[in-house]
């Protein structure tokens, strides 16, 4: 550790030699860096050496002890001052106390007693500068979690678990504006909320992080909160929010589909700009209906894996697959086409198809075996519904692949 950097300030050499020999300076892991016979002087070279301590005497030429100090305060504030003086007036000592000086000592100053200031005063730069290493990382761990204290802050706010004073204090200090904010909406992943979501658990993590990333990066224009909740919905808090955003949510749902090939389902809600800091009700609301449309999607996604399940049976239907996942046919059919934009024959077909041509891609199956295989009846409504499909006959479409592999 180097030493603290001492500067001894007054203009009669005898004195200043005096309080030089009298301390074993390194004992107090100090070392006189400077001496100066009158206040500029002084003033120049503190400022020059960044001096932790000042031992200044108070009548000095061309500046004055006091005045000396009172730029030591604005320049050098963290130093510490030491007065050793012939004065010993209560005028010099209530200004010393006004500029915050570490001790006041009169001449002919005591060796034991200045090794004893010394001491002390060094005791309190080293606390001094433990405290400022302390603020220091403190300061680099909140920039570095201040994210993250934002999400657990929101998260609370939006559960309810914080009062309206506490909002109001916590909101400056995360920099956030004095206010609710102008819009919440949940957005919500039915396969990976799934309580056997089809991804690993590194790869949903990764897929969570990527749409919070996307909803971000679509509503960058505004102050935002964008972070995942304890039940696994991603929560977007928007505020000064001046046009309608209803499209930018349709947006982060295909470009999620897009990009990242998953559905999620999203829902918002425009706050009341009535200054209450409750938003747990909107919260509530939002994840309600983001809850009933995710159940509606895993209903056709139930539907869908149904079909890949049981392709092969001749008997399947709509009604089978109803009565199965215990709703009406009716009901089933409007959510297919809701959700996938064509009808239950259509997507049966398509599955059927799909899985016909793995195997003419695979086997040497005859198509009569195929189409039994994929659940037809016949060989020529297997390749009627086909070619629909496809384009060309299932003959057709071997030969073609068997040509293309010459």
């Amino acid at each position: 550790m180097q030493p603290w950097k001492v500067l001894i300030a007054d203009d009669e050499l005898i004195i200043r030699e005096g309080i030089r020999d009298s301390v074993v300076w390194s004992e107090l892991m100090l070392k006189v860096v400077a001496e100066a016979e009158d206040g500029e002087e002084a003033l120049e070279l503190a400022l020059k050496h960044q001096v932790h301590i000042m031992l200044v005497d108070l009548n000095m030429p061309m500046m004055n002890g006091l005045t000396l100090m009172r730029h030591i305060r604005k320049q050098l504030p963290e130093c510490r001052i030491v007065i050793i003086s012939g004065h010993d007036e209560f005028a010099y000592a209530q200004e010393a106390i006004r500029l915050n000086v570490d001790d006041y000592m009169m001449k002919p100053v005591n060796r034991e007693q200045l090794h004893s200031v010394l001491e002390r005063v060094r005791q309190q730069l080293e606390r001094s500068q433990q405290q400022k290493r302390h603020r220091e990382i403190t300061s680099k761990q909140i920039q570095r979690n201040f994210s993250l204290l934002r999400e657990r802050f929101c998260n609370d706010w939006i559960e309810g678990n914080v009062t309206e004073e506490e909002v109001a204090e916590q909101l400056p200090f995360l920099q956030l504006p004095l206010k609710a904010p102008d819009l919440l909406g949940v957005i919500r992943c039915p396969e990976m909320n799934a309580s056997q979501p089809m991804m690993k658990e590194n790869d949903r993590q990764l897929t969570f992080f990527a749409v919070e990333n996307i909803a971000a990066d679509i509503f960058q224009a505004y102050q935002r909160v964008v972070f995942q909740d304890h039940a696994g919905f991603i929560i977007v808090m928007l505020w000064d929010t001046e046009n309608s955003t209803g499209d930018a949510f349709v947006g982060i749902e295909q470009a999620v589909q897009m990009y990242l090939k998953v559905i999620v389902l999203s829902h918002y809600e425009l706050l009341p700009p009535d200054g209450s800091l409750d938003i747990s009700g909107a919260y509530n609301r939002c994840k309600a209906v983001v809850t009933d449309k995710t159940e509606v999607c895993q209903l056709v996604r139930r539907a869908e894996q149904y079909i890949y399940e049981h392709y092969c049976d001749r008997e399947l239907s709509l009604d089978t697959i109803a009565r199965e996942l215990h709703v009406s046919p009716v009901y089933l059919s409007r959510l297919i086409k809701k959700e996938l934009d064509i009808s239950f024959v259509t997507m049966l077909t398509q599955i059927r198809i799909k899985k016909a041509i793995e195997l003419l891609n695979t086997t040497n199956w005859t198509i009569n075996e195929i189409a039994d295989q994929v659940g037809y009846d016949t060989q020529h409504y297997f390749s009627t519904a086909f070619k629909k499909v496809v384009g060309v006959s299932p003959k057709q479409y071997r030969n073609g692949l068997a040509f293309a592999k010459k």
